[in-house]
C-alpha cells in the first residue's frame, strides 16, 4: 500500500496513525513558511483554514478535510481543483435536540411557569402543545432531518424546503420548494440552512409578511440568514411572538445588543452544538474519509465549492 501522507494543522494525531494503516502524520504550523521538504496528499485544518493555507497546498496536497461543520468562512477560492471536506452533521443530533428544547420552551411557557412562592392560582394556566402545530424547516440537511425526525415524533406536522421537488426520505415529511409557502401557516419557523450567498438575509422582511401572526422563530444556522431589523419589525407587529436565536454577528455579541434585553428574543451564545464526544466524532469522521481515500471511494461530507456549501 502507497503511504497516505498527512499534513496537520491540529497538531501530531497519533490516534489516526493508529486507526488507519499506511497513514503518516506531519504537525504543520499554520503560520509562516513552510519547509520546502515536506510533502502531502491531505491536509487536515481548521473551519477557517489557516494564514500559510495557499503556501501548505502547494505541497503536493490534493485533499482538504476541515475539521468545522460548515466552510462559509474557509478561504474557498485558495482551493483551486482540490477536493474539499468538513465533518458536517457530526452534531446534528445535539443541535436538534436543543431546536426541540426551543419549542417546549414556548409552547409550554418556561420559565414563566417555575415558580419561587406559591402561586396566586394553582393548576389554572393554558399551555399549548407540540402535538398538531407546523414546523417550518428552512434548510433540510443533516441538521433539518434530525429536527424533523424528533418533531414526528411529538406528532407535529413536518413541513421543509428543498430546491428540486424531490419527495422526502423520511416519511411524513412534506416537501415544498417555494418559501413563502413554507412559512405560510406555521406555527415554528427553524432556520438551518447554510450560509451561502444565496440564503444571507433569507429571513427578511417579505418572509416575515408572509407568517401568521404569533410564529415561533428559531435561528441555529447562521447569523446571516436573519435580517436583524425585519426581525425586530416583526415582534413589534406580532408576526414573531418569540424568536430563539443561538448565532450573532458578530460573536461574541457586544454588550447592549437589544437581543439581550428584548423580552421577546430568547438569545444562547452559540451553544447548540455542543454535546458530548464531539472531538472524538470529528476525528472519526477523518479517519473514515482516509480509508475512503485509500480505497478510492466517494468521502463523506464533500463540499460543493461553487455552491458554498
Amino acid at each position: 500500500m502507497t503511504e497516505t501522507r498527512v499534513l496537520s494543522h491540529l497538531g501530531p494525531l497519533p490516534e489516526v496513525e493508529a486507526a488507519v494503516a499506511g497513514v503518516s502524520i506531519r504537525a504543520v504550523d499554520a503560520e509562516g513558511p513552510v519547509d520546502p521538504a515536506v510533502t502531502g496528499d491531505v491536509l487536515i485544518t481548521l473551519m477557517r483554514g489557516a494564514p500559510n493555507l495557499a503556501d501548505v497546498l502547494d505541497h503536493g496536497v490534493r485533499w482538504v478535510h476541515a475539521v468545522g461543520t460548515g466552510v462559509d468562512e474557509f478561504p474557498l477560492d485558495a482551493l483551486g481543483d482540490r477536493a474539499l471536506t468538513c465533518s458536517r452533521g457530526i452534531n446534528a443530533v445535539n443541535v436538534a435536540e436543543w431546536t426541540m428544547a426551543q419549542l417546549l420552551t414556548f409552547e409550554k411557557q418556561l420559565p414563566a411557569q417555575w415558580v419561587d412562592r406559591p402561586p396566586a392560582r394553582w393548576g389554572a394556566v393554558q399551555l399549548g402543545s407540540l402535538a398538531g402545530r407546523t414546523l417550518a424547516l428552512v434548510g433540510f440537511g443533516s441538521i433539518g432531518r434530525a429536527v424533523a425526525v424528533r418533531a414526528l415524533a411529538f406528532d407535529m406536522r413536518v413541513v421543509a424546503m428543498r430546491r428540486r421537488a424531490e419527495p422526502s426520505d423520511i416519511e411524513g415529511v412534506e416537501i415544498v420548494t417555494d418559501l413563502r409557502a413554507l412559512v405560510s401557516d406555521a406555527d415554528h419557523v427553524v432556520l438551518a440552512a447554510p450560509s451561502t450567498p444565496r440564503t444571507r438575509n433569507l429571513a427578511d422582511a417579505e418572509l416575515f409578511a408572509a407568517m401568521k401572526p404569533g410564529v415561533h422563530l428559531v435561528n441555529v444556522a447562521r447569523a446571516d440568514l436573519l435580517d436583524e431589523a425585519a426581525l425586530r419589525a416583526a415582534l413589534d407587529r406580532g408576526t414573531v411572538a418569540v424568536a430563539s436565536i443561538d448565532v450573532s454577528d458578530p460573536e461574541p455579541l457586544p454588550a447592549g445588543h437589544w437581543f439581550y434585553s428584548d423580552p421577546r428574543v430568547r438569545f444562547s451564545p452559540h451553544v447548540s452544538w455542543s454535546g458530548p464526544d464531539l472531538w472524538e466524532a470529528a476525528i472519526g469522521r477523518f479517519v473514515e474519509n482516509l480509508v475512503r481515500w485509500q480505497e478510492g471511494r466517494p468521502l463523506l461530507g464533500a463540499v460543493d465549492v461553487q455552491e458554498g456549501y
